[in-house]
């Protein structure tokens, strides 16, 4: 199976730009790219269901899991477990861009976002 890029339409998330590779396929692990303007923020959440995998790409995010604080870079991997409380935010005026990968796939019912 090939998906390219263009093909993928991106959704607005509360400001972060999303496009779901694996949106409606049945994969075992599903793929979305993630855009993160400068000043944005995903609240904080956790997963019933997955791992997360979350991959710089460009710029920096600051991650909180648990009562962990650290800084994710291009290159850098940031692991949340299933359960595990997390949040992010780039805190820079760059965009910050993260590869994402579920595992299991992502199932919208199974998140629970707290704020």
């Amino acid at each position: 199976m090939m998906i390219q890029r263009e093909s993928v339409m991106p959704f607005d998330f509360e400001g972060l730009e999303i496009r779901d590779y694996t949106a409606d396929r049945d994969c075992s692990s599903s793929v979305a790219e993630i855009s993160v303007p400068g000043g944005a923020r995903h609240g904080r959440a956790w997963s019933r269901r997955s791992d997360k995998y979350y991959f710089g790409l460009q710029g920096k995010l600051s991650f909180t899991i648990g009562d962990l604080v650290v800084e994710l870079a291009a290159g850098d991997l940031c692991i949340i477990q299933q359960g595990d409380r997390f949040r992010y935010e780039n805190t820079t005026e760059e965009v910050a861009k993260v590869l994402l990968v579920h595992t299991p796939s992502f199932d919208l019912s199974q998140e629970v976002f707290e704020d």
